[in-house]
């Protein structure tokens, strides 16, 4: 249970900017946001020199080019800092939209601190959601006190982070904190099937016999998997 009886926890929201998607890429932006008690408050924004060239299809995402990293610090300069190796600032919880990501470059850094992962969260509390990105349930939830100007463009790390940080303020609204890191150590749980004769159906939806096949004999992915399992396990309908 993650509890602090003296003051409010302290979320600490990084966002990543790559040359790619995999552990072996390297980050070219990283910024961070703060949830205190409710408060959010702007922590840094760095350009990264990463160790190899910024492809150009990565640069055709956040627009962040070799030109403009040049003369700019390593990551490794910038991490004590946004992680708070110290524990200078007194971060508790670490979030990010997709942490299974950012997990990539900054796991071996949480020092046995928890991390939420807002999309996993989302996928629970709001499966009816027209969409499960950060910019899309910023549009879908219009979190107040989210200024439009700070959180444009998208794909840079300190207006991203901005929105995560309010996509948290609403899920800290209806879940508690160890829900949230619960979640995050699950796999997804999927609101709607996506391939298949029961394509776009809700799981909940999906016959008995079909929940079965997915978790006994499919080669599908262990989000699928794991959602088939849950739906499976509360299923009380007829099989077809």
């Amino acid at each position: 249970m993650v509890e602090r009886v003296d003051k409010p926890l302290r979320f600490r929201i990084i966002d990543l900017e790559t040359t790619g998607t995999s552990a072996d890429d390297h980050v070219v932006e990283i910024a961070a946001v703060d949830l205190i008690g409710g408060d959010i408050v702007p922590i840094g924004s760095d350009l990264v020199r990463p160790a190899i060239s910024i492809p150009p299809e990565a640069s055709a995402i956040h627009h962040i080019t070799n030109e403009d990293v040049v003369g700019c610090p390593a990551l490794d300069v910038l991490l004590p800092s946004y992680m708070d190796t110290n524990a200078s600032a007194g971060v508790d919880v670490f979030v990010a939209h997709k942490w299974a990501f950012e997990e990539q470059w900054l796991g071996e850094h949480l020092q046995g601190r928890p991390a939420i992962c807002t999309y996993k969260a989302g996928l629970r509390l709001w499966p009816d959601a027209p969409g499960h990105s950060n910019q899309t349930l910023r549009y879908w939830l219009k979190p107040e006190g989210l200024d439009p100007t700070m959180a444009s463009p998208p794909h840079r790390a300190l207006p991203d982070a901005l929105v995560t940080a309010h996509i948290l303020r609403e899920l800290l609204l209806v879940a508690t904190v160890d829900d949230l890191i619960s979640w995050t150590s699950e796999p997804a749980l999927l609101p709607r099937v996506t391939f298949g004769r029961h394509r776009g159906c809700s799981w909940s939806d999906v016959p008995a016999d079909y929940l079965t096949w997915v978790v006994e004999r499919s080669e599908l992915g262990p989000d699928i998997k794991f959602t088939a399992e849950h739906h499976r396990g509360m299923h009380v309908g007829p099989t077809r």
